[in-house]
């Protein structure tokens, strides 16, 4: 009978084979993960995008004064993320705004119709003071961080009562990235906001130039032209389709179509400088024209895939 010990060799060969197993199980794990892609939001402060961009483009912060067109602009905004964050999808819009005991206005209630954006309301005081936005921001931004729905989020305000919300999230590892209007002079944002952050972008002039315009009284001396209905606009932007279709061709539309219902922001303002000077009628400030000139210009282009 032999009674020398048993070596250390079998025990070796069970550890590395529940070591190969381990690592097997990572690999499997780390390849779904890399399936998985990154989220963003955007969070829109709608008071501070109005007085500043207001301010920056027409000279006033008086909603009254000056129309802003929404949905072009949310548009814009999703595209520039699109950009920014080049691997992550879009979770939605979120649009904090103010209003009278928290009923919708006829403006927000076409924001809200839009698609992949979620209005959300405070109240407004007599002195047309928000109420309540910072918090459903930073309730907001906790939630989405908390349970990994967003890894980055994209936050246009300047408030400092903001930066309790970007802790939170922050707190829960999400990145959050404040996007500013350009100031004319000085600053618009809260230095303390400014630091906490993990980037910083300012977006000029130019950008929102196209979707700001100074409200004009119009008389009642017969000159003015008529409000187009939704037909005549929808079937403006499918002539537009067709004329765009027959100048770039169908590999500018291959690469068009995956980014439906959206279009690419140059793209866009060209569709409706050409339809306002078909139309002789300013589109800014009408979202359901908008919405309508978009519908001729998509199912035109669509139909011809």
């Amino acid at each position: 009978m032999n009674d020398e010990p048993i070596g250390p060799e079998p025990a070796y060969a069970a550890l590395a084979e529940r070591l190969e197993r381990t690592n097997a199980l990572l690999e499997r794990m780390l390849a779904e993960v890399a399936k998985t892609p990154s989220t963003h939001a955007i969070f829109v402060d709608a008071g501070y995008l109005y007085a500043a961009a207001g301010r920056l483009v027409a000279g006033t912060e008086d909603r009254r004064s000056f129309e802003l067109d929404t949905e072009g602009l949310i548009d814009a905004l999703i595209d520039k993320a699109r950009t920014i964050f080049a691997d992550s999808r879009l979770l939605r819009v979120y649009w904090y705004d103010g209003a009278r005991r928290r009923i919708h206005t006829a403006e927000q209630q076409s924001i809200a119709e839009l698609p992949d954006v979620k209005v959300r309301l405070g109240n407004l005081n007599a002195n047309n003071q928000q109420k309540g936005v910072d918090s459903l921001i930073r309730s907001d931004l906790e939630s989405l961080a908390r349970h990994r729905a967003i890894s980055d989020a994209a936050l246009l305000g300047g408030d400092e009562d903001l930066v309790s919300a970007v802790e939170a999230a922050q707190g829960y590892g999400a990145r959050v990235h404040l996007w500013g209007v350009e100031a004319p002079e000085g600053r618009n944002q809260a230095e303390p906001l400014l630091w906490e952050v993990d980037s910083q972008r300012t977006f000029e002039l130019d950008f929102f130039k196209p979707y700001v315009t100074r409200r004009t009284v119009v008389t009642q001396d017969g000159t003015g032209v008529a409000r187009p209905n939704r037909e005549d606009v929808w079937f403006t932007g499918a002539r537009i389709a067709a004329t765009w279709l027959g100048s770039r061709g169908r590999d500018a539309l291959a690469e068009l179509l995956p980014g439906y219902p959206y279009l690419p922001g140059s793209v866009d303002q060209d569709l409706l400088v050409e339809a306002e000077g078909m139309l002789q009628y300013s589109l800014r400030g009408h979202a359901d024209l908008r919405r309508a000139l978009r519908d001729g210009f998509w199912e035109h282009l669509r139909a011809q895939y």
